[in-house]
């Protein structure tokens, strides 16, 4: 039997909520896991990620693939759609959008395992991919490749 997930401490899911000014201000939010004890993987691809460079003020695109292993938390979508989108305005290289992103939610959910694959679109020719992960995944569990290629350009 389904269990019914405990939604009582969350503050913007149903609500209006306004977007976040900065990723420091956004809320993210978990519910219980209904399946804690079981290894299990979770993904979430946000293919249209944009920050700002801290230099320019010019925009950033990347492709953004979350891979984690709940114990005993998920993480609320809505505040995570949220929390990404607060990067909007936000000034930061490549590498500190995609850490940091992993950190909180690290820091919010105490998965068994995470890992994310920030695949960014080329500015001045370079595309910058920032990779990283918790550790290994656990034995036996189904992990798919992110399936993002390789940026070719017109190769």
């Amino acid at each position: 039997m389904m269990s019914k997930t405990d939604v009582s401490g969350l503050s913007q899911l149903g609500q209006t909520v306004e977007a976040p000014t900065s990723p420091e201000t956004a809320v993210l939010e978990r519910v219980p896991n209904g399946n804690a004890g079981t290894d299990y993987v979770v993904r979430f691809t946000a293919p249209e990620f944009t920050s700002l460079c801290p230099m320019t003020g010019q925009p950033d695109f990347a492709h953004i693939v979350l891979d984690y292993i709940p114990g005993d938390w998920l993480v609320e979508s809505k505040s995570l759609k949220l929390f990404l989108f607060s990067f909007r305005n936000h000034g930061a290289f490549h590498e500190d959008c995609s850490i940091y992103i992993a950190k909180r939610l690290v820091d919010l959910l105490d998965p068994k395992w995470l890992r994310i694959g920030a695949y960014w679109y080329p500015r001045g020719g370079i595309p910058i991919d920032v990779f990283w992960q918790t550790g290994a995944p656990p034995q036996g569990v189904w992990l798919p490749d992110q399936g993002v290629a390789t940026y070719r350009g017109r190769g």
